[in-house]
């Protein structure tokens, strides 16, 4: 490579540490800097298909972090009146046979601290905490990251992974203006031994109703449940993670739905609230030594569960494309961009797409939702709507 090339990378979440891991592993000097005063994810669940945990196991951590979640036996839907129940695919040895490996149903926080421990493993002193990024300047040799501690620093690329309120984009593609889904989201998890047995399955669990559904999947080797409610709802237009809703709430914007529903929503510790914006797909991440990746250039509504597997892969590519132009950084960013705007662009769009299958009106009679559901999740459909992310191969992808 030469002179070392020194990678700048704003944020410390999943796509941030993801870079940072992979850049290292291919003998990059980097340096991540995380506004927050300890590393740590909000508390949630998220889900990893084939296509995110090659990533991992490409990284080395795949089976650290598989002692740490659940590998799904498959995913199924229900009829939130009723509880019917259609089986939607089969995972775990499934999965690895089609997509060469399986589905882990992952705590936030586990897939955080993996990460961030075999980026400090190769570099102690990789991620700076209490170092929330400003804005930055650069040149034709380089580029400096401001902080807002007044202090700056210099490398040879900065990696906008500060999430979906990025100061990064604010510079880079200007203010930000994003558009309420009408769409409210409940998340929460609950300690399974609250449970009655039968909620218990190691199975991803679709409820799908008018104007609403709920997700439901098993967390660290399944001693917790994950829980995420979505309903249309215009009373709340608050971005963000941390602001508490109460029970009662809840129970009344899913009023009419199977005791199920009801019984994981009473035993929540603290349901929290946030709105689902919609924001529209950037048509450039880059600006000369200065690119993104994550949500902070192309955040999804939550309908395909691909928001943390984009970011996966955006920071295994980046790594692949820094080291193949590491003459020539600008021109990495570039093929970078090049390589990944088409297909997270596609996601984005699709996920919107399947918010309006999860809600749509057919759902509201027992005879209406299982013509609805037979054609909507029959086996050639499904197969249309997840293939294609499932059988991406970050390894394969020209740069």
């Amino acid at each position: 490579m030469g002179k070392q090339v020194k990678v700048l990378i704003a944020g410390g979440g999943i796509g941030g540490l993801t870079a940072a891991l992979a850049l290292l592993k291919k003998g990059f000097d980097v340096q991540v800097f995380e506004q927050a005063a300890e590393l740590r994810e909000v508390g949630a669940g998220l889900q990893l298909s084939a296509n995110g945990l090659r990533v991992l196991y490409q990284l080395g951590v795949g089976d650290a972090l598989r002692a740490l979640s659940c590998e799904a036996a498959g995913k199924e839907i229900r009829l939130w009146s009723s509880g019917q129940t259609w089986k939607l695919f089969d995972l775990g040895a499934s999965s690895i046979a089609q997509y060469g490996y399986g589905y882990f149903m992952v705590y936030r926080p586990d897939l955080l601290q993996v990460l961030a421990d075999a980026a400090r493993a190769i570099k102690p002193d990789a991620i700076k905490l209490g170092a929330a990024c400003i804005g930055y300047e650069q040149s034709e040799s380089g580029v400096r990251l401001q902080l807002a501690d007044g202090s700056s620093v210099e490398g040879d690329v900065l990696v906008g992974a500060d999430g979906v309120h990025s100061k990064i984009r604010a510079q880079l593609a200007g203010a930000d203006q994003p558009v309420f889904s009408g769409c409210l989201a409940w998340r929460g998890v609950i300690p399974m031994e609250r449970l009655p047995q039968h909620l218990r399955r190691p199975v991803g669990t679709n409820w799908v109703g008018p104007g609403a559904h709920v997700i439901h999947y098993p967390l660290r080797g399944g001693q917790l449940m994950n829980l995420v409610g979505i309903v249309e709802n215009n009373d709340w237009q608050v971005e963000s993670w941390t602001q508490r809703g109460t029970h009662e709430e809840c129970h009344a914007h899913f009023k009419g739905w199977h005791e199920d529903v009801h019984t994981l929503i009473a035993n929540v510790d603290i349901p929290f609230k946030w709105a689902l914006m919609v924001r529209e797909p950037l048509a450039s991440w880059r600006d000369g030594r200065v690119t993104m990746l994550g949500d902070a250039c192309h955040p999804t509504l939550p309908f395909l569960a691909q928001g943390a597997v984009m970011a996966l892969e955006d920071g295994y590519i980046l790594a692949r494309s820094l080291e193949k132009y590491a003459s020539d950084l600008p021109l990495a960013l570039q093929r970078y961009e090049e390589a990944r705007i088409g297909r997270t662009t596609r996601i984005v769009q699709r996920s919107t797409e399947n918010g309006r299958r999860f809600h749509n009106p057919a759902l509201a009679s027992a005879e209406g939702a299982a013509d609805y559901v037979d054609r909507e999740w029959a086996e050639p459909k499904v197969r249309e709507r997840y293939d294609w992310l499932f059988s991406y191969n970050v390894d394969e992808v020209a740069l």
